[in-house]
């Protein structure tokens, strides 16, 4: 069983300024049930058609409810003011129970932030209105290993996945900026939230070599799963989102000649590319992902310890309109 343990997050910056405010805009409202609402002496939030924006909440979701090794550590700088505008962390693992009961099982949970600003006015006067958008979900995977080679090494296997998370908004900061300027009780973006759950699967096609001088492991990994709201703050908030993702990963793993714990120490060498076609595609102005990573593993299968093996590995991350750096540690049971 190997799990992924993100511990530094990737902090990338979008080139385009124009593809920033273009997904600021698009996940709006989520605790209002009207296009417009009140916030006191006149003053307007200034909102669109709340479907679209339940929608836009639930795409970003997306990118959370499928395991994926690419972006399990993301944050997204806001162009404008250098602050982490989008934050998404995952920690995730699978494995198959053993050769003769093929059984495989994953399970992933993550979270993540979003920080909108909404712009309140009443025609002569505006005020910026800071808001956080907290997401938190968890996706479950069961399926069935199918040997395509002789020995095992190749198999096919399909997964039956299900996700559940929430959405919530927390108005701590723009309430009392408001409250300073109107001096009155705002709560329509206090507090809101909004439930989803997720039906879907994938199909992936893995490769174990493993031999003493060195282990090689590909993934190739279509997954979907299709998000839908219910329950919430509002009747009137409801959404959905498809997440559709294809994964390629691969790792090569062979002694460096030094040893410790009585055991080889190994270098790893990994490459992983994402390629998102669902609703997540372009909503924060990239559609694919790649990573190259490097790191080193110490083997602990000596000593009576849970933990068989633990990776520290270091890596490099670019797509189109962003790039940056992660470390990030793994271990195996």
């Amino acid at each position: 069983m190997s799990v992924r343990l993100p511990t530094a997050r990737l902090r990338a910056s979008l080139r385009r300024a124009a593809r920033w405010r273009a997904a600021a805009a698009a996940l709006g409202l989520l605790a209002t049930g009207t296009a417009h609402a009140q916030a006191g002496n006149g003053l307007q939030l200034v909102g669109a058609n709340v479907q679209r924006h339940a929608n836009a909440v639930l795409s970003l979701m997306a990118y959370s409810v499928v395991p994926d090794l690419t972006s399990s550590s993301l944050s997204i700088n806001n162009a404008s003011t250098d602050d982490p505008g989008v934050v998404m962390s995952q920690l995730g693992g699978g494995f198959t129970i053993s050769k003769s009961f093929p059984l495989y099982l994953e399970g992933a949970i993550a979270y993540s932030r979003y920080d909108p600003t909404f712009v309140a006015s009443n025609g002569s006067e505006s005020r910026s209105i800071p808001t956080r958008w907290n997401t938190f979900s968890g996706t479950i995977g069961i399926g069935w290993d199918f040997p395509i080679t002789a020995n095992k090494e190749l198999v096919i296997r399909p997964i039956f996945n299900f996700s559940l998370g929430n959405v919530s908004s927390d108005l701590s900061i723009g309430k009392f900026a408001v409250e300073q300027a109107t001096d009155r009780q705002i709560d329509f973006l206090d507090g809101g939230s909004l439930n989803a759950y997720g039906l879907g699967g994938a199909l992936m096609l893995d490769w174990e070599h493993y031999r003493e001088n060195y282990e090689v492991d590909v993934e190739l990994r279509y997954t979907s799963i299709h998000l839908q709201s219910f329950g919430g703050s509002s009747s009137a908030v409801t959404g959905s989102a498809t997440a559709q993702t294809a994964n390629l990963w691969a790792r090569w793993r062979a002694p460096t000649g030094l040893r410790a714990l009585d055991r080889p120490v190994r270098y790893v060498l990994e490459l992983s590319h994402s390629h998102y076609f669902g609703s997540q595609a372009g909503i924060l102005g990239f559609n694919y992902l790649t990573t190259l990573g490097t790191g080193l593993e110490l083997d602990t299968s000596a000593h009576e310890v849970f933990v068989t093996r633990i990776r520290a590995v270091v890596r490099y991350v670019f797509g189109n309109n962003v790039s940056g750096v992660s470390l990030g540690l793994a271990a195996s049971f």
